[in-house]
């Protein structure tokens, strides 16, 4: 079984929430210096609860699609519950299971959120 199943594919071919947020409520940089994936992440809260999150960058498929799945996810959720969001939760969101060179690419995204969190 390949780990770029049709829905990691779809997510990087057409990914989510790709863009920029003006009037966000805050916004950071992460990177993998070990593969190259960088994510720049922004996002925009009210009353507790995201109301819109996007993200820009450059990565493999994994990266950008656990980047647009993870911000799809987030919208609307109340900040609190997403703070409890962690690598096993990742992967359940992805849906595949990764090797250890490929998790670091999964888990870039939550990395990103936990900071603007």
């Amino acid at each position: 079984m390949t780990i770029y199943t049709e829905i990691i594919l779809d997510h990087f071919e057409n990914p989510r929430n790709r863009g920029f947020i003006v009037n966000s409520t805050k916004s950071c940089h992460v990177s993998n210096p070990l593969c190259g994936d960088k994510i720049n992440m922004a996002i925009k809260v009210d009353k507790e609860k995201v109301a819109d999150i996007k993200f820009e960058g450059a990565g493999c498929a994994i990266s950008t699609a656990a980047a647009s799945m993870l911000t799809e996810y987030v919208k609307g959720r109340k900040v609190a519950d997403l703070k409890k969001l962690n690598q096993k939760s990742m992967i359940k969101l992805l849906g595949i299971e990764l090797g250890v060179n490929r998790i670091k690419c999964a888990l870039l995204p939550l990395e990103a959120l936990h900071k603007l969190i």
